[in-house]
């Protein structure tokens, strides 16, 4: 039976948010969560992983945007943060990336999520989906296969009905095309992909009226990524959204919604 992987992305990115998503996987309320090593709370955060059942996925959420890196990146992060979304994609369609310290960043939250769980990630994706773009893809999926061979890697590609059928296509149609044959590269390193991607919204919007949208038409192991969070971060775009995914993800019946698509949740 296809199954739905409801994955809340951005554990670690603080305290509060850490929390949250813990406290909704401890009820059931999701089966996967991404998880950010590079931040400076992670080592602390990841305690709260432990004693999350047993079906909870915990993955790596590389993090290439944004956010302080854990190595030192002249090029890509000279004033010591690294650059937002819009400015790499930029960077890796001109094939401009200073691909060796992308290698050594990537190596390093490997290490980071390693040491501090004492097992590899069960899969990996990338902050903004930065680990998709061109130069950076090889990278990740080199280090994934060497690092964490069972491990499936997070493709944003949907059928075109699939994505037509759900809110916010354009985003959807974006992220699509920046993942376009991430599949066929993953399994030339024998590493498998999710099938199925939705969770694109423009983060206004009631949650709980569009979550069971994502789940229209869906893949066979169908990707559904949301952000529930609380508290307050300096810079945080969406964190306005974080506490209203939470409360919609907590009211909701998910099994009994996912049951209606077809697919078998938590498992």
């Amino acid at each position: 039976m296809p199954r739905l992987i409801l994955c809340a992305d951005d554990f670690a990115f603080s305290r509060q948010t850490s929390e949250t998503i813990a406290a909704l996987a401890r009820a059931g309320k999701l089966n996967a969560t991404s998880c950010m090593a590079v931040m400076p709370g992670w080592t602390d955060d990841a305690e709260l992983l432990r004693d999350l059942p047993s079906h909870v996925e915990v993955g790596l959420h590389l993090t290439l945007t944004g956010e302080v890196p854990l190595t030192h990146m002249p090029e890509t992060a000279p004033d010591g943060v690294l650059p937002d979304i819009d400015p790499l994609c930029r960077l890796a369609a001109r094939h401009l990336i200073a691909l060796d310290e992308i290698a050594r960043e990537v190596r390093a939250q490997f290490d980071a999520f390693i040491g501090v769980l004492g097992r590899p990630p069960a899969f990996v994706d990338g902050h903004q989906h930065a680990h998709a773009l061109p130069g950076i893809r090889e990278i990740v999926l080199a280090e994934t296969a060497r690092r964490a061979p069972g491990a499936w890697v997070r493709d944003c590609t949907d059928g075109v009905l699939a994505m037509l059928s759900r809110p916010f296509v354009g985003k959807a149609i974006g992220s699509a095309y920046h993942c376009r044959g991430l599949r066929q590269d993953a399994a030339r390193h024998g590493l498998r992909c999710n099938e199925g991607f939705a969770g694109h919204y423009d983060f206004a919007r009631d949650y709980g009226t569009i979550l069971p949208k994502f789940l229209r038409r869906p893949g066979k192991m169908h990707l559904v990524m949301c952000h529930p969070g609380a508290g307050h971060r300096d810079g945080d775009a969406i964190a306005a959204a974080r506490p209203r995914e939470a409360a919609a993800l907590q009211a909701a019946a998910i099994a009994d919604m996912a049951a209606t698509e077809g697919l078998a949740f938590p498992a």
